[in-house]
């Protein structure tokens, strides 16, 4: 391996359970383990706009937990969703006062797809927020995120984790799949059903994709948490966290890849 080989870093959607995403993040800067370029679908997206653009684990966390997500969108009176995400454009523009990939401070590439011709398509330049905000537009929850006259829903319907803007340009390149599906004996009703169904879908999405990275790291068990389980929020950042340190500190070659020779204490 290169002595400073380029290291591309590809983020899972998953909802609420993107925040152990956060965790990963404080685990690979504690040990001094820097991204150059940083990809994400969905809630990745999201974690990783937020990441290039400078601000700490902690900051993002903060963000998410103090801001009432939901009361920036309305009723959308469509066919094509109950939510609008319009007036989410508040809050981004909050955390990127400067509309546009190129402020970002780690290059950024996004995923979102394109409904109308079913495919997923990659935003890296021009204006950050739409493309963010399309990538992290759920179908049938919120209405299709329109760009240059294009409409687009969430980037984790075709690549839930976007590892292809890497492949041939980085030395090394760290997934991370925040969707980990325990076995489970016990279906108890038809929510679980669909929202495990869903999961499995993501998963095999995501799994297609891992003989492309170097380094791969899925926190256990968080496929137990909903989507929109806001009051785990704790527990699945200090899951990406905890993962994070012991999958460093089983890894030699992963942990050479830091600028700190520290020993993380995994509590």
């Amino acid at each position: 391996m290169k002595s400073n080989p380029k290291i591309g870093l590809a983020f899972s959607g998953g909802g609420i359970r993107g925040i152990a995403h956060l965790g990963v993040i404080k685990a690979l800067d504690e040990y001094g383990i820097k991204a150059d370029q940083v990809s994400g679908s969905s809630a990745g997206a999201i974690a990783g706009a937020m990441y290039c653009n400078g601000y700490t684990a902690e900051e993002i966390y903060e963000a998410i937990i103090k801001t009432n997500y939901f009361k920036f969108m309305r009723p959308a009176i469509s066919w094509t969703g109950i939510l609008k995400m319009d007036t989410v454009v508040e809050l981004f523009n909050k955390y990127f006062p400067v509309d546009d990939f190129s402020a970002l401070k780690i290059p950024l590439t996004v995923a979102a797809t394109d409904i109308k011709r079913g495919k997923v398509v990659y935003f890296s330049k021009g204006p950050l927020i739409k493309p963010v905000m399309a990538s992290s537009c759920i179908p049938g929850m919120f209405d299709p995120i329109e760009i240059d006259g294009r409409y687009y829903v969430d980037g984790g319907v075709l690549n839930n984790m976007p590892v292809e803007p890497h492949d041939g340009v980085c030395d090394v390149i760290i997934g991370v799949n925040c969707n980990h599906l325990p076995e489970e004996h016990n279906i108890k009703n038809i929510k679980n059903l669909i929202e495990r169904t869903v999961i499995m879908s993501m998963n095999y999405n995501v799994y297609s994709r891992k003989n492309k990275c170097d380094f791969f790291i899925e926190p256990q068990g968080l496929a137990k948490y909903g989507v929109f389980d806001i009051k785990k929020s704790k527990d699945i950042f200090e899951a990406g966290y905890k993962a994070t340190c012991e999958y460093i500190e089983s890894n030699p070659e992963f942990r050479s890849l830091g600028k700190s020779e520290q020993k993380v204490e995994v509590k």
